[in-house]
């Protein structure tokens, strides 16, 4: 197997905390999916998904390039990761956070510019872009083989939560938005929560050394 089970699993958590945390990618198909209805909605979904496959592209082949040419990049992108998921953690219980639940009106649009604008939304969303590039690298190890092989199959168990998650989120959009319009305080503990585990996963990543 290119990467233990053990370490697909905490992969899988972290992937967890990124699609469940608000940004850009989910305050767009909330948006759509309220506004315009769940098939609306799902067509966003594709092409946010086609937005995952060009960052995970796009991230395999770096990584391969920059691991086989100067290895100590490893230390370097492991605090950088770090630090960034720290960042987050700050980002998800600071005041005056805006919620991604209480999206603002859309006109509706046609199957393509859904699917055009989803695709764009995800491409051009900062937090995916620095996921792939400062977490990848903690769960590659080229002592295993090829970088690539190993990053693309990261990218797929991503790709397989995102499915999972928002496919639900954009079915149930309405009755979400509902619930939390209904119990603020929800929203509340949400985002502590998110918070604490973000600042676990920095910590994990900044004090647990990983070999070349």
């Amino acid at each position: 197997m290119l990467i233990p089970f053990d370490e697909l699993a905490l992969f899988g958590a972290a992937c967890v905390v990124l699609v469940v945390t608000p940004g850009p990618n989910m305050a767009y198909l909330l948006s759509r999916a309220i506004c315009q209805g769940s098939r609306a909605g799902v067509v966003s979904l594709a092409g946010v998904l086609a937005g995952f496959a060009v960052h995970g592209v796009a991230a395999a082949a770096g990584l391969s390039v920059v691991f086989r040419w100067w290895p100590p990049a490893f230390d370097l992108v492991k605090y950088a990761g770090a630090g960034w998921l720290a960042w987050m953690a700050w980002d998800a219980v600071r005041p005056g956070g805006a919620s991604p639940f209480a999206p603002r009106p859309l006109a509706p649009e046609r199957t393509t510019v859904l699917f055009t604008k989803g695709m764009l939304t995800n491409v051009l969303n900062p937090k995916v872009a620095m996921f792939y590039l400062a977490l990848f690298p903690q769960f590659v190890d080229p002592a295993r083989g090829s970088v690539f092989a190993q990053s693309m199959l990261l990218g797929a168990v991503q790709m397989a939560v995102s499915v999972v998650f928002d496919l639900w989120l954009v079915l149930t959009a309405g009755a979400i938005a509902r619930t939390f319009a209904e119990h603020p305080g929800w929203l509340a503990a949400q985002r502590w929560v998110l918070g604490a585990v973000l600042f676990a996963l920095a910590l994990r990543i900044a004090i647990e050394p990983r070999p070349i």
